[in-house]
């Protein structure tokens, strides 16, 4: 098993920023994958941004040159600092993990993140 925690959610205005992190423990020697997945309120679950062990990284559109993901494998972290926020970025954040060998996906419980006009 693998358990994530994400913090850095908050409240902040349109323009601002916020940098979420995800730690991960447990059984995480088969994870290849790491993500951040968001779910705005009304909406369809989306990927935002991933990223691989090898260092990999995909955006979706719209996010791209705003939220920026990162990794840290010594402390097991993922980050996603999120710039240039707007109302729209308004969602519920979930850090993801994949381990394509065993066939398994963790997530976490999620983190909000309020975007104010």
């Amino acid at each position: 098993q693998v358990q994530l925690v994400e913090s850095g959610g908050g409240l902040v205005q349109a323009g601002g920023s916020l940098r979420l992190s995800c730690v991960a423990s447990g059984s995480i020697f088969g994870i290849d994958v790491m993500a951040w997945h968001r779910q705005a309120p009304g909406k369809q679950r989306e990927l935002v941004a991933s990223i691989t062990s090898g260092g990999g990284i995909n955006y979706v559109d719209s996010v791209k040159g705003q939220f920026t993901i990162s990794r840290d494998n010594a402390k097991n972290t993922v980050y996603l600092q999120m710039n240039s926020l707007k109302p729209e970025d308004t969602a519920v954040y979930y850090c993801v993990a994949d381990s394509h060998g065993y066939g398994m996906r963790y997530w976490g419980k999620g983190t909000l993140v309020t975007v104010s006009s």
